[in-house]
């Protein structure tokens, strides 16, 4: 069985290093062939910057582009052309000074080292003026138990014309510390990076480092892993719907959805001893478990999920209150959700077909997994891909888990990572697609680690999806996106 996320590997020594704007001019060209970005990233060496682009195409396949630039003269942004580079630019003249010419937001992306954080109060701000303008600033500190980010609105009435959101003060310096020590050790460090998708983050890291160490995919890995992330995915997507319904004061909702979410985790933790996940994944293994009886106990939960989560979600889509809210509210148009990049959820809340479980991989070929899109791109849409991946998901473990026995741990040595190489795995998450990028030097340690939370890319949907709306919408639009500041922060 191959794994059942895109995933490749590479000798850095056969990879070609474009120099200066050739670089630029390599990527932007296979975005024009209409490959997708899906992270860049950059290090430095000396005077210079090794600059990394991965982009995919339609089939799935992952391609790269290398490229060395003088850090002083840099190349021209790729952002006015392609904006779903605007992210990946920002941070790679944030965290080595690479010169990037005419981007035209090159502001911090998270305020990374001591230094920079102290400048966190004087952030840029964006400003319009007008006698009828008026700011209104949430946060970074707010009256939830929820992470700090700060939410800076100018509007006219009580119309939202433009929001910009600063984020970093949950930085947490987690790429630096996975490089330090043995990076077959970090799966505890890798399960936190957003502490609600502790398996899509481990499983990501786990198939990196058994790809860099030699390590075969194995099909009781690929089986356990699987369901461990289906099961992260409805609990997260139960939880969701439950603060959408509680935002709009449909109690049914609220309470049901938030009761078969304790019931998707508390599945979790009987087969794994955590609630989160976090345990189940480790390099070389999966250490989920379940005799006969604990099996049917598994299924009789996803039956309970399948059974309730019907009843509660014809009262909501039946709802005139909650489509009066919904609907129209927080938009983002097809053609916007390509230009910026966006990713998972809200992605194919707008239509757009991406989805890393849909290339027939691995575990995923044997069981297919639906693909789910809604057309609309508003909160409404949201709620809908929500609902349905929740049915798809416990159907397919329904599926998957049909005439098992058992469930086996399967415990598999890792050997030493090899020299000079780096690989790139995916695994897609509850809110979309978890990028992992490891490259190791001449002596097989990890000299980068790239990690990508899905946040990263869609902090900036959510902030243009309110353009336009009342401010008193933005809860729902917020909540509709459920965004990881620790996520994008790291």
């Amino acid at each position: 069985m191959k794994r059942s996320f895109p995933l490749r590997r590479w000798a850095v020594s056969e990879l070609e290093e474009r120099r200066g704007e050739r670089w630029a001019e390599r990527v932007g060209a296979l975005l024009d062939e209409g490959l997708r970005v899906v992270t860049a990233f950059a290090r430095s060496e000396g005077t210079d910057v090794i600059a990394t682009a991965l982009l995919q195409s339609g089939d799935g396949e992952l391609e790269l582009v290398r490229g060395r630039l003088d850090r002083a003269h840099g190349y021209h942004s790729l952002t006015p052309t392609h904006p779903a580079m605007h992210c990946f630019e920002r941070e790679m003249h944030e965290q080595t000074g690479l010169r990037i010419g005419a981007h035209p937001w090159l502001k911090p992306l998270r305020y990374e080292g001591i230094a920079a954080s102290s400048a966190m109060g004087a952030h840029p701000f964006y400003k319009i003026q007008g006698k009828e303008v008026h700011e209104v600033q949430v946060g970074p500190v707010h009256a939830g138990v929820i992470e700090p980010g700060a939410f800076r609105f100018m509007c006219l009435g009580e119309r939202v014309h433009h929001l910009e959101i600063q984020l970093g003060y949950q930085h947490r310096g987690v790429e630096a510390l996975l490089l330090k020590g043995d990076a077959r050790s970090k799966a505890q460090l890798v399960e936190t990076i957003a502490g609600d998708s502790s398996i899509a983050h481990g499983l990501a890291y786990a198939s990196a480092i058994e790809a860099l160490s030699g390590l075969d995919a194995d099909p009781g890995l690929e089986r356990g892993r699987a369901i461990g992330l289906e099961l992260e995915r409805v609990a997260m997507h139960l939880a969701g719907l439950s603060g959408l319904a509680g935002d709009v004061g449909f109690l049914q909702g609220a309470t049901t959805w938030g009761r078969l979410r304790t019931t998707a985790i508390n599945t979790s933790m009987r087969l794994c001893g955590s609630r989160f996940g976090r345990g189940w994944i480790r390099p070389g293994e999966s250490r989920a478990s379940a005799d006969g009886a604990l099996l049917e106990v598994v299924r009789s939960n996803l039956a309970l999920m399948v059974r309730d989560t019907a009843t509660v979600n014809d009262l909501f889509l039946s709802s005139a209150t909650v489509r009066h809210r919904f609907q129209r509210a927080g938009t983002l148009t097809h053609a916007q959700a390509l230009d910026i990049g966006l990713v998972g959820l809200p992605a194919r809340a707008c239509g757009v077909e991406l989805d890393q479980r849909a290339y027939g991989l691995g575990v995923y070929g044997e069981h297919p997994m639906e693909r789910t899109t809604e057309a609309s791109g508003d909160c409404w849409a949201r709620a809908l891909v929500r609902i349905r991946e929740i049915d798809r998901s416990l159907s397919w473990l329904a599926r998957i888990l049909e005439g098992m026995s058992s469930l086996d741990a399967v415990r598999r040595p890792v050997g030493e990572l090899a020299a000079g190489q780096l690989v790139a795995s995916l695994s897609e998450g509850w809110r979309g697609e978890v990028v992992h990028c490891l490259e190791t030097g001449a002596d097989g340690r990890l000299v980068h680690y790239k990690v990508q939370d899905p946040s990263l890319r869609n902090w900036f949907g959510l902030a243009l999806a309110v353009r336009e709306n009342d401010i008193s919408d933005f809860p729902i639009c917020n909540k509709s996106f459920d965004l990881s500041y620790c996520g994008h922060d790291l």
